[in-house]
């Protein structure tokens, strides 16, 4: 069977955040996902046009060159430096 659901850990443990039917001392399989990270709200105008524009010039500055493949293989995405 398969059941999808959220859980919080605490404390070394997973908890279901919602009700689960499986019996006692039955065997689970987890798939971790981690948070997610959201950014924070900025909300001052001229702070988000600060970052905007800082975020446009770090693109700028590093563009994707005409010559990168279109996909690249699993190797390449997990090269390690």
């Amino acid at each position: 069977m398969v059941q999808r659901m959220k859980a919080i850990f605490r404390d070394g443990a997973f908890y279901p955040e919602s009700p689960c039917d499986f019996p006692p001392d039955s065997h689970v399989e987890l798939t971790v996902e981690g948070p997610t990270i959201l950014p924070p709200v900025v909300t001052d105008p001229d702070e988000r046009r600060r970052r905007l524009r800082a975020l446009v010039e770090r693109m700028q500055a590093n563009p994707i060159p005409p010559n990168a493949p279109a996909r690249f293989t699993r190797e390449e995405l997990h090269e390690r430096r």
